[in-house]
């Protein structure tokens, strides 16, 4: 099971403790952690799921450094066009507060009909809204086991 967790390289403290918590969670359920590879939620997710035990994917624009919690790298050349890499690696995706970046990879995996867990992020239709990272976690991970 993949599970991408999408934010902002621009994230507020609140945001990387959530998406640490939610790569964590995400790895004590047996799911490897997809994002765009880069800092701010996307370092804190592959941080907490290295601390959980788990794998991380980052599919890196160009030539940009991924973080350290980074396994495996697919780099791309794609610019924001990976973004659709990202979400189209997924069976579910959870999504950390975020910035137009984060929209874009909503709206892809909307199109794609991906189950979108969003905490304190965009409130459009289809994003189900979750309180915690542990409710996005777990809901994720059941939208994920049924898409299989």
């Amino acid at each position: 099971m993949q599970i991408a967790v999408i934010g902002a390289s621009n994230a507020s403290p609140e945001e990387v403790e959530a998406a640490e918590t939610v790569g964590y969670l995400l790895a004590q359920n047996g799911a490897i952690v997809v994002c765009g590879g880069l800092g701010g939620v996307m370092e804190a997710a592959c941080r907490g799921a290295k601390e959980g035990g788990g794998t991380t994917v980052g599919i890196i624009s160009g030539t940009n450094g991924e973080n350290a919690y980074v396994d495996v790298v697919v780099r791309s050349d794609l610019g924001h066009a990976r973004n659709t890499l990202v979400v189209s690696s997924a069976d579910a995706v959870v999504a950390v507060g975020g910035e137009y970046g984060t929209l874009s990879e909503i709206a892809l995996a909307l199109k794609m009909k991906k189950s979108v867990f969003g905490v304190k992020t965009w409130d459009i239709d289809g994003v189900f809204p979750c309180s915690t990272p542990e409710e996005a976690v777990l809901t994720a991970v059941r939208a994920a086991r049924l898409s299989r």
